[in-house]
């Protein structure tokens, strides 16, 4: 949520800075605005709306600085409007800071200030960063850049909560301060030029070469030069990390949308998953240094996260447990924290991730690490704060993902903590070697099998096309299938803010039956074939009472009819979770599409969830 840029160099600052608030867009936000010193002082040009409207604004033309700073807003304190919207500056306009995170004490600051007669104009909690750095900056005797960075230490650890910041100051027109602590900031380093932003999409296209700061790392940013210190102030050195990433995988490349984008790039985010990991009939994750005996100490596994990543959960528990004989428990990441969670050395938790910076996540690694276990990272982000802060990590290879809605990464994670399990249980030798190699051989199949899927989707969109009004939609499977299911659930809600529910298919007699009356619609998943009698006998009890059904299966149907059937190729009911779901996401995309939404940048909702 929200989305920060900065630019110091020889080029004109404010193209730059809103190209890449434009490459933020999908981390959803309410106002937009920039920050720039020129010759007068500091100038600032912000508006409610999106960032496009920056474009408008009378003086935009004129600026002509090469140092600023510049961000979208997602309203957390205070209504989103043109007062509230970032970068805010102090009372006597000597700094300008823009911020994501939560100041939690920000109450008790701004009384404080209020108390020492400073005015404030806005409802925000981050009003109060550039006046409490002022209040410090004004108490110092000399007024060098180091009594600059000085004010800017004292106050961030007067902070309680989440923020990463990027200072201006007017006093010193070639410098940039910034500083993170639990929200994500990375600075990229060019010739004669440094760039800064809350996500790598935003600046990938001006540098490959990152830096990244730990909680309370300061940077110090002039044109030529990059100093670090840290919360003392003591110079400390940062090496850079290369991202591969390709910039052509943060655009379009002619789909209409981020999203149907993503869905067509599972069979490659897929595969350079698994290539990363699985070659032929080997397993290998170099950097894990886990031994048998760590993993035979284990009396439980946690796999914890938010929304779709707690999803990838619920689809790789079953096969943790099948393969590695070690009780799961998959736990939503903000309800794990305030539970007292049963948690020592002999827990493992699995934290799972696309942007390592999901904040509830993070939070719950920390609580755990407290206890005593050991915590292993799933993300797609090299380091980001999740990776940091674990014992071990582990990547998928997804590239990036602008859509809000996550798809390719689900796959990605699905496959990769697959793999994982398989890889436990190779060192435990606790599964049955003919059911291994069969996974590993069918693993690698996965993306040729979820192209096929992509090859004809003129039925998923004929049926979006007769649902797409409806107020209720219902979801039903078994096993994995329920899984798969609560997938797809989230997914149509996400996009098409339809009501959309996923029970286990077994459960309907036990009250949600109620709900089913003639004309609504139920969408199944059937991949097992033990289990698959099973949900057709409840399919047919919603039939009964009027539902239209759409199945997507893999199995004999022979003898049954439904509205509509979605075929997908044959493949382990371990390993359905990868295929299944592809039509699922297609089904959600063009339902959406056909509503006339914005695919990319649900209501209310935002890529990462950097706070509570």
């Amino acid at each position: 949520m929200c989305g920060i840029v900065g630019y110091i160099g020889h080029q004109k600052a404010s193209p730059i800075l809103i190209n890449g608030l434009l490459r933020l867009e999908y981390r959803g936000y309410d106002s937009a605005g920039i920050a720039v010193i020129e010759k007068d002082g500091i100038s600032i040009l912000k508006d409610k709306g999106k960032v496009n409207n920056l474009y408008n604004l009378d003086g935009i033309d004129k600026l002509e600085g090469t140092n600023g700073i510049a961000h979208t807003r997602w309203a957390t304190h205070g209504k989103p409007s043109k007062i509230n919207s970032h970068p805010h500056m102090d009372e006597s306009n000597t700094f300008a800071v823009v911020h994501n995170g939560i100041i939690e004490n920000f109450s008790e600051l701004r009384k404080f200030l209020e108390d020492n007669n400073v005015k404030f104009i806005s409802d925000t909690d981050t009003e109060v960063i550039p006046n409490l750095i002022n209040y410090y900056y004004s108490k110092e005797v000399s007024r060098d850049i180091f009594s600059f960075l000085h004010a800017v230490k004292v106050a961030c650890n007067e902070l309680k909560g989440s923020f990463a910041l990027e200072i201006l100051c007017k006093d010193f027109p070639d410098n940039m301060i910034v500083v993170r602590k639990d929200s994500p900031l990375v600075i990229g380093k060019g010739v004669g030029e440094n760039f800064i932003a809350s996500d790598i999409p935003a600046i990938l296209s001006f540098t490959k070469d990152f830096y990244l700061l730990n909680d309370f790392e300061y940077a110090l940013l002039s044109r030529n030069d990059i100093k670090f210190f840290d919360n003392d102030l003591t110079e400390i050195n940062l090496d850079t990390k290369t991202i591969e990433w390709n910039m052509e995988a943060a655009e379009k490349n002619g789909y209409d949308d981020f999203m149907l984008k993503e869905i067509y790039e599972q069979p490659t985010s897929i595969r350079e998953t698994i290539g990363s990991t699985l070659n032929e009939d080997k397993v290998s994750f170099p950097d894990l240094n886990i031994s048998k005996e760590y993993l035979h100490s284990l009396n439980r596994i946690y796999i914890i996260a938010c929304g779709t990543a707690m999803h990838v959960g619920l689809a790789t528990k079953n096969i943790f447990e099948q393969l590695c004989k070690i009780p799961v428990e998959v736990e939503v990441a903000s309800e794990f924290r305030y539970k007292n969670p049963l948690v020592d050395s002999k827990t493992l938790c699995i934290y799972i991730s696309q942007s390592g910076e999901t904040a509830d996540t993070i939070a719950a690694l920390k609580l755990a690490k407290s206890k005593g276990a050991k915590t292993l990272a799933i993300s797609n982000v090299i380091g980001s704060s999740i990776t940091r802060e674990a014992d071990y990590t582990i990547y998928t290879h997804a590239g990036p993902e602008i859509a809000v809605a996550s798809t390719k990464a689900y796959t990605s994670q699905v496959v990769l903590t697959t793999i994982l399990a398989i890889y436990f249980s190779e060192i435990l030798g606790t599964a049955d070697t003919t059911l291994i190699d069969t996974l590993k051989k069918e693993i690698l199949e996965l993306p040729k099998k979820v192209d096929e899927v992509l090859t004809d989707t003129s039925a998923i969109k004929d049926f979006a096309n007769k649902i797409y009004k409806e107020k209720d939609i219902f979801f039903i499977g078994r096993g994995l299938d329920y899984a798969i299911t609560m997938e797809a659930s989230l997914k149509l809600k996400e996009i098409s803010y339809i009501h959309s529910e996923a029970y286990a298919a077994g459960e309907l007699k036990h009250g949600t039956i109620a709900l089913i009356e003639n004309g609504i619609t139920v969408i199944s998943s059937i991949t097992n074939p033990d289990l698959a009698h099973k949900t057709i006998s409840n399919i047919q009890e919603v039939i009964t009472r009027g539902a239209k059904t759409l199945v997507v299966t893999n199995q004999d149907l022979e003898g049954h009819s439904f509205d509509g059937v979605i075929r997908i190729p044959e493949v382990n009911p371990m390993l359905a979770p990868v295929v299944a779901i592809v039509p699922m996401q297609l089904l959600a995309y063009y339902v959406s599409k056909a509503k006339g939404l914005d695919v990319d940048k649900p209501r209310n909702l935002a890529k990462s969830v950097t706070v509570e």
